[in-house]
């Protein structure tokens, strides 16, 4: 494990020995910066941390200077893959070592659980970057990803694009299943699926389908700019655009997907610039998403849509041979 001798800290703990009390001035800090870097509002995640640390349920480390904790990192196993949840080091510690070791806890927690064969891990606060850090490279790959922002002020002014035989609706979670169907098919080969294996299969999309709608990681779900695209005929899903809130008047695209039947119709851009119209009524200001490198048609819609560059940052996978 990395030496933490940069901030004289003293050897990495359990998150479980830790208070919720204890991790306060670094989940402020981290909201902080969330809401500097990104105009998101951390408030909600850090409120869950709190809770799960609160009733030792959240698995993890912390690194230490005396009293103080300097960093921490948490994560979650779903069948076979974990899951890195977060990783944050406050300011005055924040070195590649004490990243790297944070990051090298986890993996080894992980490595070491039963039936875990997967890793993935999308941690916005890095200092350094993510392949400079990444223990176990022989497991390992990164995705370069972009967090886009756009301002919602000449959204009213994109023009409509009318899809022929197609029926745009708002979603609701009775759809749930079908958009589940949905994703798996439109992701079949494609990048995303590498970085997010839920994309892989419909049981999978309907897990990070049910995590967009109930958990805040990707802000509060806003069902009054998400749509549904359906033939105007049968009623067969054709595409979608969820949406939600990540400060009071910021909005957030969590996912935009179209089935391969429909691409290159504008039905795509026709579903985000009603959930960009939403989301201006609601009286946000703007609007964020995120998007990897390598999907280009994805950049150059949402660039078309005035969409700019804001933050980068890596998705990680640690994949078992």
């Amino acid at each position: 494990m990395a030496a933490l001798s940069d901030c004289h800290a003293e050897p990495l703990i359990e998150l479980r020995r830790v208070t919720a009390e204890h991790l306060v001035p670094l989940l402020e800090e981290e909201t902080s910066a969330w809401n500097t870097q990104l105009e998101w509002d951390f408030r909600p995640s850090a409120d869950l941390v709190r809770r799960f640390v609160h009733i030792r349920a959240l698995s993890g480390f912390v690194l230490m200077d005396g009293s103080e904790i300097a960093g921490y990192s948490y994560y979650v196993c779903e069948e076979s893959k974990g899951l890195i949840g977060d990783l944050y080091v406050r300011q005055n510690y924040r070195t590649a070592e004490n990243e790297r070791a944070l990051l090298e806890a986890v993996l080894g927690a992980l490595t070491q659980t039963p039936g875990i064969r997967r890793v993935e891990a999308q941690i916005m606060m890095l200092g350094s970057p993510a392949d400079r850090l990444a223990p176990y490279k022989n497991w390992y790959r990164s995705y370069p990803r972009y967090y886009l922002r756009a301002a919602l002020g000449d959204a009213v002014r994109l023009p409509s694009r009318e899809v022929p035989n197609i029926a745009i609706t708002p979603w609701g979670e009775e759809r749930q299943q079908e958009t589940a169907r949905l994703i798996a098919s439109a992701y079949e080969g494609h990048i995303d699926s590498q970085v997010n294996d839920q994309y892989c299969s419909p049981g999978g999309a309907s897990r990070f389908l049910m995590n967009i709608v109930q958990y805040p990681g990707c802000g509060s779900f806003f069902a009054p700019a998400s749509y549904a695209a359906a033939d105007a005929k049968t009623g067969a899903l054709s595409g979608i655009s969820l949406a939600s809130l990540i400060a009071a008047d910021v909005g957030h695209i969590t996912q935009v997907c179209v089935a391969p039947s429909h691409r290159g119709t504008g039905l795509g851009y026709e579903l985000m610039r009603r959930s960009l119209l939403a989301l201006a009524a609601h009286g946000c200001r703007s609007v964020s998403l995120t998007v990897t490198a390598a999907n280009e048609p994805a950049l150059r819609l949402y660039r078309q849509m005035g969409f700019e560059h804001r933050h980068n940052f890596t998705a990680c996978v640690w994949q078992a041979h």
